[in-house]
């Protein structure tokens, strides 16, 4: 007798309409739930975590959660039952989930110590240091190799001991049926030795938690939004393993008189009803203090804008820049002396001369 399949949106507790990153959260709970390696021995977890990968490999994928949105399970017959062989197939999305079930480090060497895990930051930059480049001091409080025991968490004059259980592997097999699955071993948690004698400094952890400075350098024409990544200056690695990395994500100020659009720079400049009339040239001084002098012509319009090719921000390769692109606004006066309206009213009925003699 076969068991009709359970609903793979059901399966994963999500809308039919739910979005790829709710699939995947949901997926991750799933998951981290009732991962073998978490529920030893319990069958029913591990029925519960093969199903909730089957769903999840369906739903993540746009042309395999069509076809079964239009034929159910008859329309990925095949292709989502992978049986046995499913955690093998989805250990790529474990360690980006989750950095693998074993300690408290990231990705592991087999019979090799732990890198450290990553760590990112922000840092909010004015334009004028986005668009020149600067270095700044970014200070982290994290974890660091205890300079008592130099990382390795025993007490020293001692060393740590091979795990008996795993035999230094730092995982266990066992076999159910005709699958072997491996396990993060419960002595060493996954590190391949333990140690007898702790150092009485970090008390076994092999790392305290210390303020350091890292220098960073944000090249010229970086924007907001982006990523720095500065390697080895993360999470320390477990027992001399190599350090995590450090990402610092770029905000933008916002400046008071320029805005930035990729690589272009936007401005406003207020000219006189006579300089827009008559022309002439507008200065625009630049966040770097240099000034860039750009041709009026005459009869500008409000509103209009000049644009300036190569004055704009440059490229973080160095290959070009953006433009400038000014706004003109032309000012009109609030308060006029008798003399201003005087002319004024000279300057209208001129104007209203040329008017008539063009329609005529």
């Amino acid at each position: 007798m076969t068991t009709e399949k359970r609903d793979y949106y059901e399966v994963l507790g999500v809308a039919r309409d739910a979005g790829g990153d709710e699939v995947r959260k949901a997926y991750r709970q799933a998951a981290l739930k009732n991962h073998p390696d978490r529920n030893p021995g319990d069958a029913a977890a591990e029925a519960r975590f093969k199903e909730a990968t089957e769903a999840y490999q369906v739903l993540s994928d746009d042309d395999k959660r069509a076809r079964y949105d239009r034929f159910g399970h008859a329309g990925v017959e095949g292709v989502a039952d992978a049986g046995g062989d499913i955690f093998s197939h989805f250990q790529d999305i474990f360690s980006e989930f989750f950095g693998g079930f074993g300690g408290a480090g990231g990705p592991r060497r087999r019979n090799g110590p732990a890198r450290g895990h990553d760590v990112r930051v922000q840092q909010r930059l004015t334009l004028r240091e986005a668009l020149l480049g600067c270095k700044r001091d970014v200070v982290l409080r994290t974890p660091a190799p205890c300079d008592e025991c130099g990382g390795t968490g025993a007490k020293a004059g001692t060393k740590r001991k091979t795990c008996g259980t795993c035999g230094g592997q730092g995982q266990v097999a066992t076999s159910r049926g005709f699958v072997m699955f491996t396990q993060t071993c419960p002595e060493c948690q996954g590190e391949g030795s333990v140690v007898k004698a702790p150092c009485p400094s970090c008390a076994g952890g092999g790392a305290v938690e210390k303020t350091r400075k890292v220098v960073v350098s944000f090249p010229a024409g970086i924007d907001g939004g982006q990523r720095l990544r500065v390697p080895g200056q993360g999470m320390p690695g477990q027992q001399g393993g190599p350090a995590g990395d450090l990402y610092v994500d770029v905000e933008l100020a916002a400046d008071d008189r320029f805005e930035r659009d990729g690589l272009d720079l936007i401005t406003k400049h207020t000219v006189s009803f006579a300089e827009a009339a008559l022309g002439g040239s507008v200065h625009v001084q630049m966040p770097d203090d240099s000034v860039v002098s750009i041709e009026l012509p005459a009869g500008t319009q409000p509103g209009e804008v000049l644009a300036v090719k190569g004055r704009g921000a440059p490229r973080v390769d160095g290959r070009g820049r953006g433009s400038l692109h000014v706004v003109v606004q032309v000012e009109v006066p609030r308060a006029l002396s008798a003399r201003a309206k005087e002319l004024l009213r000279e300057l209208e009925s001129e104007l209203a001369k040329d008017r008539e003699a063009k329609i005529a």
